[in-house]
């Protein structure tokens, strides 16, 4: 077991699955003004910034972020952004501020493929607290019911057969789904009573494995999209009349993007101040996001087709076979992500980046 879910070092989980607004920039400092009797103009309270910036280019690939906690997406993207002076990013799938772990950050074309990454499977590795039901179903929230039951390992095990497979889940009340067009954590954190129902969801796979002390239990769960792991423990701790909430999350998978695979933001740091070699050896290629679709190579002149939002053809007995998404690819190049129907290929995304991906593929390593 890794250091964060220890049942005493355990890391509360940030309510709302919103990320928090970035923290403003003051606007530059004036410089100082003489006036006719030769006294200075009071200066701002904060001086310019006067450090050259870096211009900005442009870059397509994925960087997969082991986000510390303590930071929400949004100031994980632009760290990184800034770190490589990518001049387009933005991210599959908000990880809340005080949980760690997968963020993939696409650049340039690669956020062409976020959609398919979101659809991904996700996996989970949380610790579940007994004793206490929060009204966030988190340690950030206060306690509204309590129990002195400890459930048994024989009990959590026999438990989480009702949670695999496609089931109903009601979301937590400080969510950020939308009830007449407010997000549910606003209307929460207003005092007023938030209804939200019950949803389907898919959990592929959930087992125990560490029961640090009779308080704490570390789950590891694989889910489709939608699933809230902290109803998943409020659910788990009022079946086993234990009550319970997350208190630590770590997100190891996202689609494709394995755990092995995830850079630290200290690791990415030290590659910058290393070489450029050294940094972009870090950014993966478009096309890593779209491995677990079916793959078709075209020929140039139907990649010309597509390119310009027009269907193409599968023809011959070696056509491959496919139905639904696709990615297209030309001599090694991505070329478009499209719906493949009766042997007709319509393109939805087209990509204006015709590079050959310098890093070979990782298909297969899940």
């Amino acid at each position: 077991m890794t250091a964060p879910f220890a049942a005493d070092a355990a890391a509360p989980i940030l309510a709302a699955e919103a990320d928090l607004p970035p923290t403003p920039v003051a606007a530059d400092a004036t410089a100082a003004q003489t006036l006719p009797d030769g006294a200075e103009a009071p200066r701002a309270s904060r001086e310019q910034d006067n450090r050259p910036r870096a211009p900005k280019r442009d870059l397509d690939g994925w960087v997969l972020l082991d986000k510390p906690t303590g930071m929400t997406s949004t100031q994980a993207v632009a760290v990184v952004k800034r770190i490589f002076g990518a001049r387009k990013a933005g991210h599959a799938g908000t990880l809340d501020p005080l949980a760690s772990g997968c963020l993939p950050i696409a650049f340039g074309e690669a956020t062409k493929t976020v959609p398919y990454v979101m659809d991904g499977r996700k996996t989970y590795r949380f610790t579940v607290r007994f004793g206490v039901e929060t009204d966030t179903d988190d340690s950030e929230g206060k306690a509204v019911v309590t129990s002195d039951h400890r459930p048994t390992d024989a009990d959590i095990v026999a438990a989480l057969a009702a949670f695999r497979g496609e089931v109903m889940q009601v979301p937590p009340a400080y969510s950020a789904l939308k009830i007449g067009g407010e997000r549910a954590y606003d209307l929460a954190r207003e005092g007023e009573e938030v209804v939200l129902q019950p949803r389907p969801v898919t959990i592929f796979r959930i087992e125990l494995v560490e029961r640090p002390d009779a308080d704490h239990a570390v789950l590891e769960a694989e889910c489709g999209k939608g699933t809230y792991v902290r109803a998943i423990a409020r659910d788990l701790g009022r079946m086993l009349d234990a009550r319970g909430h997350v208190s630590a999350l770590r997100r190891a998978c996202v689609g494709p993007f394995l755990e092995e695979d995830l850079v630290p933001l200290d690791e990415m740091r030290e590659r910058a101040e290393t070489s450029e070699e050294a940094l972009m050896d870090a950014l993966d290629p478009v096309a890593l996001a779209l491995e677990e679709i079916p793959q078709i190579a075209v020929t140039p002149p139907d990649a010309h087709r597509l390119r310009c939002g027009q269907s193409v053809i599968l023809r011959g007995r070696d056509a491959p076979i496919v139905q639904g998404h696709a990615a297209i690819t030309c001599q090694g190049a991505l070329i478009a992500i499209g719906d493949v129907d009766a042997g007709e290929i319509f393109p939805h995304r087209v990509f204006n980046w015709g590079q050959k991906d310098k890093k070979p593929p990782r298909r297969g390593k899940r």
